[in-house]
């Protein structure tokens, strides 16, 4: 533990200038455990019992040391710190296959890595399709001493937003890679910090208990007058969701660790892998109680809204408000969601424009394909599969037969591809290519959405960048065109993210800086859809990592 904490010590010397951040330990026992979050029984994955994990709490600049015991006795893990950019400790990431081999069971591994920057994060699983098994928590970054905020409230609370299947990861990952295809299908329930409601009458025996205080709704106590920060994080395996307060509007003031500048929404969208901060004014008639409320869009709903109590104190937290549950804005409203997109700007005082050109434009087609008659997703129609050895180790330690050097493609046949209809050609590849990219070269990266197999349907797919956050310059309905639609980006005050949407038959645009030595994923957040082959790799300045920690290896042809 102690060489552990040294090379964290190092890299302080570059975040914090005279404050000295702290080391925060947490040791996690990761095992399978009886849960019941929406009353229905099922083994979750939890860690040290619980189901979400514990949140971390830092301060900008201080270390965290998580020590993590596999004890799933069948079954590798790894976890992603997402948000967290790895600067200086890119084994750090938690992403099995591309990082780190995967920690096997019965095995003690270390993550360390410094937050180098405030506000509001997550970390979950990142191994198969255990992050829909229970594997997640949120991390909470606060500025340093004498460092305030762009906003005032008395209050700081969080929620955690999932969604929730009775089979297990298993049985979902089966379906995904058999013949015939099996769809994990919609969510059986929707959790608010891992609370939910199944309506146990429809099932046999003892499993299912509606009056399992496990499954109680989550309550968000309020004082009348008073103004709360509300931080929201979304770590669904499959649904993009909107929520409200009921009779609330809501202020955004931060996404995905950024200060934005303010807009008031009376629901928000957010999709998997997004975080958000909003600001609520406890300003209702305080002698009842309100629903907070979360519905599925972009996917015709066939779960239930989830749901949690807001309460004025001092009425009963339990107290049931007497109206019906909110539905939100029609789920197929993708020109509401794309507006809420586009609103999204960065907070003129923390305005930090992008370069002002780019020196590489990699244009991404998302499609759905078949493999052998595997149903599969491809990116300009690749279909991603992870190599035995970690990229990481693989590029450090020169080892070049043990992936596909072959560059991955930079871009598809826009001029003459039909994003309205279903694959000509529905056959791809599959590849463990990645994209190299010159060291601190500036970098424009173009989501194109399209049909899948199925006619007259296209999905919304939020991606997630490991290792940095990016400016999002543009959005647009339709197919993107290289010659005339980057004329158009927002470069004066773009919002910066981790994670962004790509809606229906549109495309979406950011920017970033290929600053971070290291070797980073770069997938859809859907977990079924990274699974099924849409994701992708990017590699910058591999050669300045420093030596690689033994613990990250021994799968494949790594050397401890």
């Amino acid at each position: 533990m102690a060489l552990v904490a040294i090379l964290p010590f190092f890299l302080l010397m570059s975040f914090s200038s005279s404050i000295e951040g702290k080391t925060h330990f947490h040791n996690w026992d990761i095992a399978y455990k009886l849960k019941s979050p929406d009353c229905f029984q099922k083994l979750a994955i939890t860690i040290n019992g619980g189901t979400p994990g514990p949140t971390i709490d830092a301060q900008q600049g201080d270390t965290v040391v998580v020590k993590v015991h596999n004890k799933l006795f069948t079954e590798n893990i790894a976890i992603h710190w997402h948000g967290i950019r790895q600067i200086g400790t890119p084994w750090s990431d938690g992403t099995e296959g591309v990082t780190q081999c995967p920690i096997l069971p019965g095995e003690t591994f270390v993550y360390s890595f410094v937050v180098d920057h405030a506000g509001t994060f997550i970390y979950h699983a990142h191994y198969g399709m255990q992050r829909s098994a229970g594997l997640y928590g949120l991390i909470r970054v606060v500025l340093p001493p004498g460092e305030v905020e762009p906003f005032k409230y008395d209050s700081d609370q969080s929620l955690i937003l999932n969604d929730w299947w009775h089979k297990s990861a298993y049985e979902l990952s089966l379906g995904l890679s058999s013949l015939p295809f099996g769809w994990v299908g919609e969510p059986d329930s929707l959790l608010i910090n891992g609370r939910g409601r199944f309506n146990c009458s429809s099932v046999q025996g003892g499993t299912c208990n509606a009056t399992n205080p496990e499954c109680a709704p989550y309550v968000i106590s309020v004082v009348p007058g008073r103004t709360y920060r509300l931080r929201i994080a979304s770590v669904t395996s499959l649904s993009a969701f909107t929520f409200q307060i009921e009779g609330h509007n809501m202020t955004v003031v931060e996404a995905d660790g950024h200060y934005v500048r303010p807009i008031v929404v009376s629901s928000l969208y957010i999709y998997s892998g997004e975080t958000y901060s909003v600001i609520v004014k406890a300003d209702q008639d305080p002698s009842r109680n309100y629903w907070t409320a979360v519905n599925v869009v972009s996917r015709k709903p066939q779960t239930p809204t989830g749901f949690a109590i807001f309460n004025y104190y001092p009425n009963h937290p339990m107290k049931t408000p007497s109206t019906i549950l909110p539905l939100g804005p029609l789920w197929n409203d993708s020109a509401s969601r794309l507006k809420q997109d586009m609103a999204l700007k960065a907070h003129p005082d923390y305005n930090n424009p992008p370069p002002g050109k780019s020196d590489r434009l990699i244009l991404l087609l998302n499609t759905q394909n078949r493999i052998n008659g595997y149903t599969r997703w491809s990116v300009n129609n690749v279909s991603f599969t992870l190599p035995h050895t970690p990229y990481l180790i693989a590029l450090k330690e020169r080892l070049h037969n043990v992936f596909d050097q072959k560059p991955a493609p930079d871009t598809y046949d826009y001029k003459t591809y039909n994003i309205h209809q279903p694959p000509p050609n529905p056959n791809a590849t599959y590849s463990d290519s990645i994209y190299r990219l010159k060291f601190n070269s500036t970098v424009d990266v173009v989501l194109q959405n399209a049909n899948t197999l199925n006619a007259n349907n296209s999905e919304t797919h939020p991606w997630h960048l490991h290792g940095h956050d990016f400016w999002v310059v543009g959005h647009g309905v339709g197919k993107f065109d290289p010659e005339k639609d980057p004329k158009g980006f927002n470069l004066v005050d773009p919002i910066e993210k981790n994670t962004v949407a790509v809606q229906p038959y549109s495309w979406t645009a950011f920017r970033f800086r290929a600053d971070n030595p290291g070797v980073w994923a770069f997938h859809c957040h859907i977990e079924s859809h990274f699974f099924m082959g849409m994701g992708v790799v990017f590699e910058e300045g591999v050669h300045r990592v420093g030596k690689l920690p033994s613990r990250i290896k021994g799968c494949g042809a790594s050397r401890v």
